[in-house]
């Protein structure tokens, strides 16, 4: 079917769109409607942890469609409840919210410090995040994101959200005040450009914030549920924080999201949060699905091998081409370009034959890869070979 059969004028305009429409995918591939095959290294931006379409999540969708979709979330559903304890057990935390996207959860996460610090820090309200942090799109969460230009995009902001910088301890002790009731940030900064907080800053920033009284947050909507190659991106540094949110890859592809805390973090009371859809059993039914595929023995130290075989294979082709070398936790990865020269490697990647590939490039000077967890080393190893040819092609 041609693209200019399809009426894509009843969608909104949010986002410069290609010409092309994807039919189906299947592990780190999708098809569009002409049939054309792309390499895919976004992964719905790092949603789909298992690729596109896995047999466990076709089956979890099948059979817990047939029992139950939606009683509410004012009664209690099996999946829910399992999928909780399988998340608790297997971290420092003990209760948990579900929502339907990582923004909400985020925004969760907010209310909830909030109003720990009007029990327990006299009204205490302000966060401290961080420059280039993304949190959602929501506006207390675009507040809290430190994005360029986002400060006045649906001004005013929501106030409360002072930044610090990234692996700098002294920007956020000099923000503390009595005003200060946690300090959030995202482990790896995703859309900032892969950014790693450092595993010192991480157990300096807990030993502050334990210091202070205040609350530590770990927004792991992106970097959570096994992309770094540990369960949860915080376990590399051997910290506990006291909130936690995840997003993206929870789902494998569905919306589901989570916010977790430790129990004495607890104090929302009935009719403080909730949400039509939170925590339905068709969605948390995937979610378990997932989360046992992640656990399964010796799942996430491959994880860990890919990531080190991707990081190698892209200071390789950074050498060969001169650019400024990667960064990254397990399959959360960036390559550092030098220039900006990403929007037309994205671009340039699609139109490739007979297959494409497909990258994205959250900054210009770099792009940034999330490939399935469970990618294989023929499919990094593709995925280099058509980088290396679109590199020195845009060279020449």
């Amino acid at each position: 079917m041609e693209f200019s059969q399809y009426n894509v004028n009843a969608l909104m305009y949010i986002t410069p769109r290609p010409d092309l429409v994807f039919i189906e995918g299947s592990g780190m591939w999708l098809t569009d409607q002409n049939g054309k095959r792309y390499l895919d290294y976004l992964q719905g931006w790092a949603v789909n942890c298992l690729g596109h379409s896995p047999q466990c999540i076709q089956d979890a969708l099948v059979a817990q469609s047939k029992k139950l979709i939606n009683p509410s979330p004012a009664f209690y559903n099996e999946p829910a409840i399992e999928l909780a304890g399988l998340l608790t057990a297997n971290s420092c935390f003990d209760r948990v919210f579900f929502t339907n996207s990582g923004a909400e959860a985020n925004e969760g996460a907010i209310k909830l410090a909030r109003k720990w610090g009007q029990l327990h820090k006299a009204g205490a309200f302000e966060i401290i995040t961080f420059d280039h942090s993304f949190h959602g799109r929501t506006l207390a969460t675009m507040s809290a994101s430190g994005k360029p230009g986002w400060d006045t995009m649906f001004a005013p902001q929501v106030t409360g959200f002072p930044k610090a910088d990234l692996n700098d301890l002294a920007s956020v002790e000099q923000l503390i005040s009595d005003k200060t009731v946690a300090v959030m940030l995202e482990p790896v900064q995703g859309e900032g450009g892969v950014i790693p907080a450092s595993r010192e800053f991480m157990q300096a920033l807990r030993a502050l914030t334990k210091k202070h009284n205040i609350l530590l947050i770990v927004d792991e909507v992106q970097s959570g549920m096994g992309r770094t190659g540990e369960l949860f991106a915080y376990q590399l540094s051997g910290i506990e924080p006291d909130i936690m949110t995840l997003g993206k890859g929870i789902g494998g592809g569905v919306p589901l999201a989570a916010l977790l805390c430790r129990e004495e973090i607890a104090c929302f009371v009935p009719g403080d949060q909730g949400g039509t859809y939170n925590g339905n059993p068709l969605v948390t039914a995937v979610g378990i699905a997932v989360i046992r595929q992640l656990l399964a023995p010796g799942f996430l130290s491959s994880v860990k091998e890919m990531g080190h075989y991707l990081s190698q294979a892209l200071l390789t082709l950074s050498h060969k081409h001169g650019l400024e070398g990667e960064r990254g936790e397990g399959l959360l990865r960036a390559l550092k370009l030098g220039h900006e020269l990403g929007p037309k490697l994205v671009e340039a990647g699609r139109g490739v034959e007979p297959v494409g590939v497909l990258l994205n490039s959250p900054r210009p000077d770099l792009l940034r890869f999330m490939p399935a967890l469970n990618v294989s080393v023929a499919e990094i190893d593709q995925m280099i070979v058509m980088l290396d040819a679109l590199l020195t092609q845009l060279k020449k």
